[in-house]
């Protein structure tokens, strides 16, 4: 009589782990990947949109006029809470929007195709290329009431009568001015000066437009904090000790519940963004 063989574990009839079945799920991780990737990437070009716009924003230095504080070629930080959270001072480098009155100091081509104009927004966004021709990045001498006057018997110069020793940030060789001028800044606005004296056309080059060559405040993205790039450059944008040396350095800073309330769900979203990538990303190394 022949008995039937009844199949036990590890026998030829369970399925080969390493076979077919080892090689679609495989192909399932592969396939998962792919799928993941788009979503990664959508995920981090909102993340970074998100943090240009409110955050902090790439800047790439395009002239020489800020040398050598900042070169051609140098990219920073522009923190954009700074000034909503708090007061201009003195000694700043602050980027700002010259449209329509101030005049580009770099000339860029801008893209004829749909794949160039995607190429440079990209590159704004992280700050590899131009961020704009009508954005200027200056340093802040005067402040709203103030009175700027170039040069005093010394050629310096002064801030409501006080002399400035720019030495240590202005260009070598250069003249605080070469050209002689007496402003006192307007409500709102502000007197913004290159450090490269000789190279900048700053509102010195503007007096006669609205505002004697001052800007609008409300013009202001953002103060500029520090050099991220070349590596070998890489270093923070602090105030110069001119302005407290000749008993002008602005008062404490000043933060208005209203719009501090306001920068804490533009600051949440910053942090929620990532921990939601970092998580997706877990999750599927773990099924892979």
């Amino acid at each position: 009589m022949t008995s039937e063989r009844t199949p036990t574990l590890g026998t030829s009839e369970e399925p080969d782990r390493g076979g077919s079945g080892g090689s679609r799920r495989k192909r399932s991780k592969e396939r998962s990947f792919w799928k993941e990737l788009p979503i990664l990437v959508v995920l981090a070009l909102g993340l970074a949109l998100i943090i240009k716009t409110f955050l902090i924003q790439a800047f790439y230095i395009p002239s020489e006029s800020m040398e050598n504080t900042l070169v051609p070629g140098d990219r920073v930080l522009v923190n954009k809470l700074a000034y909503r959270l708090g007061e201009v001072q003195r000694g700043d480098v602050i980027v700002f929007n010259g449209a329509n009155s101030w005049e580009p100091e770099a000339i860029f081509e801008e893209p004829t195709n749909a794949a160039g104009k995607v190429v440079r927004w990209v590159g704004e966004l992280f700050g590899f290329s131009s961020v704009g021709e009508k954005d200027f990045i200056k340093r802040v001498i005067g402040l709203p009431g103030d009175k700027v006057v170039c040069c005093d018997k010394s050629e310096r110069v002064t801030v409501n009568g006080r002399p400035l020793s720019e030495s240590k940030f202005l260009f070598p060789g250069d003249a605080p001015s070469q050209t002689p001028f007496t402003i006192t800044v307007p409500k709102d606005r502000l007197w913004v000066m290159g450090d490269h004296r000789a190279a900048s056309a700053d509102s010195r080059s503007h007096t006669g437009d609205p505002g004697g060559g001052t800007i609008p405040i409300d013009h202001v993205i953002g103060r500029a904090f520090v050099v991220v790039w070349p590596l070998d450059r890489i270093t923070l944008l602090n105030r110069p000790p001119a302005f407290a040396e000749a008993g002008l350095a602005s008062g404490p800073v000043t933060v208005s519940p209203q719009v501090a309330s306001g920068a804490v769900p533009i600051a949440s979203i910053g942090l929620i963004l990532p921990i939601v990538g970092i998580k997706r990303f877990r999750r599927f190394r773990r099924r892979r």
